[in-house]
């Protein structure tokens, strides 16, 4: 695995290095010009080019997700090398103007596997092959890490893990509801261990999934990922475990317990802002003995609203936070004018960064 400890703060903010892990806490020193986090939740989308290794399935094409997306950033999917040349700058460009965050972790999308381990196209839907990933990363180092996705079906999973490993990758990120495995199938152990041996955290989805297909809406429960935190595993439980259906956050109780019982738990605040995570939100502000645990991130090219703050700060503050119009820094401003304390994955990653180095 590349030592990576270095190559995660540009040369501007290196000279501004916080110490400790005090980057997006409640009460920190965190100005509109502290370029100090990373996010650790920014999809890469991307047609197939007949290059790329990308899929994407007629039906998935015609969804109002992708529909949505193609009409955000004016993309053409009848010129796909350009369509992706437009989201990948639009990307760039806004993550250089964020005045807030310094660094994105781009997230790849694996397939759907069958019993044999081979991949299942005619249930796949979308695919973000892992060397587009590694591609792009490499194209952008100053800007962009690599999360590799991964389904432990595969029949090359573990090979995959410590190839991914050697080529760069922070993280592996995985979507257990789109692409039909349970986290929790004790056959599955091997694959945690080998992420345990490259120093690689697992990001998984957890919740309801609302965007792409859903073979099986109970595999996003987060009591699943016991399995992999008993290995060992640095689990980050995507959008802080909220079940993504408005009001009803099942899964509350669940984050409290696995962060009271695991040290290697985390969980990120992608998507919090959006309304049918929002209660998740509003509850994890009134417990600031989580926010330890709490980890940044987007969820781009998804919207960041501020709605959140309505009623809840005052006026300027509120004016402000609209006109934030760069949805990095909306996230974060939002999130920290509620009173929700986070911080960068840029620790986490270190720590794995030196255990390499070590060995």
């Amino acid at each position: 695995m590349i030592v990576l400890e270095q190559a995660m703060l540009t040369p501007e903010a290196k000279s501004s290095q916080p110490t400790g892990d005090e980057t997006g806490r409640v009460g920190a020193p965190m100005s509109d010009t502290t370029k100090r986090l990373i996010d650790c939740h920014v999809h890469l989308a991307a047609l197939p080019d007949g290059s790329n290794g990308c899929y994407i399935s007629p039906r998935m094409l015609k969804s109002p997700l992708f529909r949505f997306l193609l009409w955000k950033h004016n993309l053409s999917p009848h010129h796909p090398q350009q369509a992706n040349r437009k989201y990948l700058d639009d990307l760039l460009n806004e993550l250089r103007a964020s005045r807030l965050v310094q660094k994105a972790v781009l997230l790849g999308m694996d397939g759907i596997y069958d019993e044999a381990g081979r991949p299942d196209r005619s249930r796949t839907e979308f695919l973000v092959a892992n060397d587009y990933v590694f591609h792009t990363v490499r194209a952008y180092p100053d800007w962009f890490l690599a999360g590799p996705s991964i389904n432990p079906q595969r029949r090359d999973a573990i090979e995959e893990v410590h190839r991914c490993a050697e080529t760069g990758a922070v993280l592996v990120k995985v979507l257990p509801n789109s692409q039909g495995f349970d986290p929790a199938d004790r056959r599955y152990r091997p694959f945690y261990r080998a992420l345990v041996e490259c120093h690689l955290p697992l990001l998984s989805h957890v919740g309801y999934e609302l965007s792409l297909n859903r073979i099986d809406q109970s595999l996003g429960d987060p009591d699943r990922l016991r399995t992999a935190l008993d290995e060992g595993v640095t689990v980050i439980a995507a959008h802080a475990c909220s079940y993504g259906l408005m009001v009803y956050e099942r899964f509350f109780p669940t984050l409290r317990t696995l962060c009271a019982t695991y040290p290697n738990f985390y969980a990120d605040i992608s998507s919090l802002t959006q309304p049918h995570r929002l209660k998740m939100l509003l509850l994890l502000r009134r417990h600031p003995e989580l926010h330890d645990r709490l980890l940044f991130g987007t969820d781009y090219p998804l919207s960041v609203f501020s709605m959140a703050a309505w009623g809840r700060v005052d006026l300027r503050t509120l004016a402000h936070l609209i006109r934030t119009k760069n949805r990095f820094d909306r996230q974060a401003l939002v999130c920290r004018e509620l009173g929700l304390g986070f911080r960068s994955i840029e620790k986490i990653l270190c720590q794995s960064a030196r255990k390499v180095s070590s060995e």
